[in-house]
């Protein structure tokens, strides 16, 4: 089965077609992230815009990219949750139109299932190895997120406050650093001493929960008070690390407690190196078998939306193309 899977969540207008679930035919994407360089930040209505412009372009590069015409795909899968409202109405409107026209079923993905679904496309085994234990960190999410089967979650823990990738762009701002924030910070703390400066771990007692809003703090506040004085490679390995060692110890203490054995990391802020090289570490050390998806499926991209799309497909599960779009849902409700 070939699922065109469509993704228009934030600022990426994504197209992939995905065979089967896990065979990746073509994954394109048009960032937009120089455009948005300028004012800091995504802009919602500049981005819902641009996603207008590129959204049939990129699907036909797709198509092209896999040597395929419309008449090849099998279903189409789309990204309606959660999101930019604008943004996600482009991809969903996009793609109740084709299937309309094409008479082709059309499956609805929660963006963050996608994420997870980036795990089984690199390691295409995991879709008969459950349970699986998944961290996902991704832009306004970090979430700890058991899979028991295909379309089966359980949120074992969550961010109070600031997720990770939030706390990378606004520490990235602190230092003065462009948009997008989390990779100029890893590249500034390449060159940096991460034992320099020692930042705050947030302890939330007994469970698997995450903080990361007293870490920024105490940015701002060294910042402030240090004047420049320190080099910024260390302060921004110092701040990198505190990040790191919290989402390394949950994972670590999600896996001793369920006694899950494969475990992932996926979302936007998997694609750090030194979370990686920490979270292979950790893994070792507890005889873990990690994964963690290449670093263009861990941004958002179309080609885990589709394979997220076919698995829902494939269990029965045919949205009306009365569906609905939401800016915010948790991951399970509805799925």
């Amino acid at each position: 089965m070939n699922v065109l899977g469509l993704e228009t969540s934030c600022d990426e207008t994504s197209a992939a077609i995905v065979s089967d679930g896990t065979v990746v035919r073509s994954n394109i994407i048009a960032s937009q992230a120089d455009l948005h360089a300028k004012y800091g930040g995504v802009v919602p209505e500049v981005a819902s815009r641009k996603h207008v412009e590129r959204m049939l372009p990129t699907i036909q590069e797709a198509l092209d990219a896999a040597n395929l015409t419309y008449p090849d795909i099998d279903s189409i899968a789309v990204a309606n949750r959660p999101g930019l409202l604008g943004a996600l109405l482009v991809g969903v409107s996009c793609a109740k139109s084709l299937a309309y026209v094409l008479k082709l079923p059309v499956a609805t993905v929660h963006h963050l299932e996608g994420h997870i679904y980036s795990a089984l496309i690199q390691e295409p085994e995991l879709t008969n190895r459950f349970p699986l234990l998944i961290l996902v960190v991704s832009g306004g999410h970090t979430q700890i997120v058991r899979m028991d089967g295909h379309g089966k979650y359980t949120i074992l823990g969550k961010t109070r406050d600031d997720a990770a990738g939030e706390a990378f762009d606004k520490g990235a701002r602190l230092l003065g650093l462009p948009y997008p924030g989390g990779p100029n910070v890893a590249r500034l703390a390449d060159s940096g001493d991460p034992s320099a400066i020692r930042f705050p771990r947030a302890v939330l007692g007994n469970n698997l929960d995450f903080s990361f809003s007293g870490v920024k703090t105490a940015l701002r506040t060294f910042v402030q008070k240090d004047a420049g004085k320190s080099k910024s490679a260390d302060v921004a390995a110092g701040y990198q690390t505190a990040i790191v060692d919290s989402l390394v110890a949950r994972l670590k203490k999600a896996a001793h407690e369920t006694g899950i054995r494969t475990v992932a990391v996926v979302g936007g802020v998997a694609a750090n190196s030194h979370l990686k090289a920490e979270m292979q570490k950790m893994a070792d050390t507890q005889q873990l078998h990690l994964v963690v998806p290449s670093p263009i499926l861990c941004t958002d991209n179309a080609a885990m939306i589709a394979s997220a799309g076919y698995f829902r497909l494939i269990s029965g599960s045919n949205d009306p193309l009365a569906f609905d779009t939401y800016a915010t849902e948790t991951l399970g409700a509805g799925s």
